[in-house]
C-alpha cells in the first residue's frame, strides 16, 4: 500500500470521484437530448437509440480489457488514456455532422469508459487501506457515481435547451482534459515493474469480443427484434467467443480473468449484486424518462430538474451505506438497502399513471433512491474486499463487467414487457397504456431487487475488518 500523505490523497479521491461522475454522466446525458440529435441528423426514429447503445455496448464489452490493462501496464497509465479518449471523441461527438460520425464517436467514448472505471475503483481500492478508509473514499467515489445516473438528465436537459444537442458532447472535454492533467501531477506514478508481466491477448480477444457482442444482441434485440439474424448471429458467436475464452483461462500462465478469484465470496456475491442493481435500480431512469417525455409531455430542461430529487436522495443514500458498513458490516447494510429500494420502489409505482402528477413520483423516488445509494456504496465495498491489490484492477473489471451487462439484460427483458398491448393504439390510450406497462415493469424491478436481498444472505456474518487491514497482506478478509 503506497504511503501518501492524507491531504494529498483528499485531491486524488476528488479527482477520482470526478472522473466517476463523467464516466456515470454519459450513461444518461443523451437520452433527453435525442429527439433533437434526430431531427438535426436526420435519425429515423427507431434508429436514434443506436447513440446511446453504441456507448453501453462498447462500454460492457471493453471492462474487463480495461481492468486488466489496469493492472499489467499501470492504473495511472490508464486513468489518463481514457480521459483523454473521452475528450477527443466527445469533440468528435460534438462535432458530428452526420449519424455514423456520432455512432462511431460514442462507441470510443464507451472504450474510454471501459478503461476508465475500473481503473477509478482499483486507484481507489489500492491507494486507501481497507476497512473504513476504503469505505468512506468508495461513498465519495460512489456518491458522485449514483448521482451521476440521474444527474445526467438534468443536465443533459439544461444543456439542451440552452445550447442545442452538442453540447451535451462538448462539456466532456473541458472537464476531462482538467482530471487528465491533474492526475499526472497529483496521482502516484505507477511502478515501473507493471509494464512486464505478460499480457494474455487470446483471451482477452475472446472475452471482449463474447462480451461486447453479447450486450449487442441484448441491447438491439428489443429494437431489430430477437428472430433478426443479426441477432442470432451475435449471440451465436457470442457463445463461441465465451467458450473459447473459458478454455484459454484455464490453460494460461497469466490469464486475463483468473478463475481463482471467484473463491473470494465477497467479489462472487458482489458481482451478483451489480448484476441485480444495474437490472433493477439502473432501469428506473430510462421508464421516468419515457413517462415524463413520452406521456406527460416534459420538456428536456423539465425532465432534467424532474431528476433532481432523486438525485439529491441518491447521494444521501451513498453517505448512509458508508457509515452504516463501517458500523454493522457489508452484508446488513445491503440487506437494508435493498428493502428500502423494493419499498420506495413500490410506492413509486402510484406515480405511473397517465393522470398523476409529479409530486405522486416524489414520496417513491426519495426513498428508493436512498435505497439505490446504501446499496451502491455497499456493493463496490463488497466486491473489493479480500482481493490483492495487484489484481484490484481485474477484480473491479469484472464486477464493472456485471453491471453493464446487468443494465441491458434489464433493459432488453423491460422494454419488452413494457410495450405489450401498445400495438394498435393512439393518443390517449396510447399514453395511458405506457404508463399502464410502465407500472408493472417499476414492480418487477421491485421484485428483482427481492432477489438482491436473497443473493446477499450469500456473504459471510463476520465481524468488519479492521481498519489497518492492507490489501494484499492478509488472507481475503470475509465481510457482512
Amino acid at each position: 500500500m503506497p504511503t501518501t500523505p492524507p491531504r494529498r490523497l483528499g485531491w486524488i479521491l476528488a479527482l477520482l470521484a470526478l472522473a466517476q461522475l463523467i464516466f456515470a454522466l454519459d450513461l444518461n446525458i443523451v437520452f433527453v437530448a435525442l429527439p433533437e440529435i434526430g431531427a438535426d441528423l436526420g435519425f429515423p426514429g427507431q434508429t436514434q437509440q443506436l447513440v446511446v447503445s453504441a456507448y453501453v455496448v462498447f462500454a460492457g464489452g471493453f471492462l474487463l480489457f480495461g481492468g486488466r490493462a489496469a493492472d499489467l501496464f499501470g492504473r495511472r497509465r490508464v486513468f489518463v488514456v481514457a480521459l483523454t479518449l473521452y475528450a477527443v471523441s466527445s469533440l468528435a461527438g460534438g462535432l458530428a455532422g452526420d449519424p455514423v460520425l456520432i455512432i462511431v464517436a460514442r462507441a470510443v467514448q464507451g472504450i474510454g469508459g471501459a478503461l476508465l472505471l475500473p481503473s477509478t475503483l482499483s486507484l481507489i481500492n489500492t491507494l486507501f487501506e481497507e476497512g473504513p478508509r476504503r469505505n468512506r473514499a468508495l461513498a465519495v467515489w460512489g456518491g458522485a457515481g449514483a448521482s451521476g445516473l440521474t444527474l445526467g438528465a438534468l443536465l443533459g436537459g439544461l444543456l439542451t435547451e440552452n445550447f442545442g444537442w452538442p453540447a451535451v458532447f462538448f462539456v466532456n472535454v473541458p472537464l476531462a482534459a482538467v482530471v487528465a492533467l491533474a492526475a499526472l501531477a497529483t496521482i502516484p506514478r505507477d511502478p515501473a515493474g507493471t509494464v512486464r508481466r505478460r499480457f494474455d491477448l487470446p483471451g482477452t480477444v475472446g472475452v471482449t469480443g463474447g462480451a461486447t457482442l453479447l450486450v449487442f444482441a441484448l441491447v438491439e434485440g428489443p429494437e431489430l427484434g430477437w428472430g433478426h439474424p443479426l441477432i442470432l448471429g451475435a449471440f451465436g458467436l457470442s457463445v463461441v467467443l465465451l467458450a473459447a475464452f473459458a478454455l484459454i483461462e484455464a490453460r494460461s500462465a497469466d490469464p486475463v480473468m483468473p478463475f481463482r478469484l471467484f473463491r473470494n465470496r465477497s467479489l462472487t456475491v458482489g458481482m451478483t449484486v451489480t448484476f441485480i442493481f444495474m437490472a433493477t435500480f439502473g432501469v428506473l431512469p430510462y421508464f421516468l424518462t419515457v413517462l415524463m417525455q413520452g406521456v406527460h409531455g416534459y420538456t428536456a430542461l423539465e425532465t432534467g430538474l424532474a431528476f433532481l430529487v432523486p438525485s439529491l436522495a441518491i447521494a444521501a443514500g451513498t453517505q448512509l451505506g458508508e457509515r452504516l458498513t463501517t458500523r454493522i458490516g457489508t452484508r446488513t447494510t445491503l440487506l437494508i438497502g435493498f428493502g428500502i429500494g423494493v419499498v420506495g420502489t413500490v410506492i413509486m409505482v402510484f406515480g405511473f399513471d397517465a393522470e398523476a402528477g409529479y409530486w405522486q413520483l416524489v414520496p417513491g423516488l426519495v426513498v428508493s433512491g436512498a435505497g439505490q445509494g446504501i446499496v451502491w456504496t455497499a456493493m463496490w465495498i463488497a466486491a473489493a474486499t479480500g482481493t490483492a491489490g495487484h489484481e484490484q484492477g481485474v477484480a473491479n473489471g469484472i464486477a464493472s463487467t456485471t453491471l453493464n451487462i446487468g443494465n441491458a439484460i434489464g433493459l432488453a427483458v423491460f422494454t419488452v414487457v413494457a410495450d405489450l398491448g401498445l400495438d394498435g393504439k393512439t393518443g390517449e390510450a396510447l399514453s395511458a397504456a405506457t404508463a399502464d406497462g410502465e407500472a408493472f415493469v417499476v414492480l418487477l424491478t421491485a421484485a428483482g431487487m427481492a432477489l438482491g436481498l436473497l443473493v446477499t444472505l450469500g456473504l459471510r456474518r463476520h465481524r468488519a475488518a479492521p481498519a489497518e487491514t492492507r490489501v494484499g497482506e492478509a488472507e481475503p478478509v470475509p465481510v457482512h
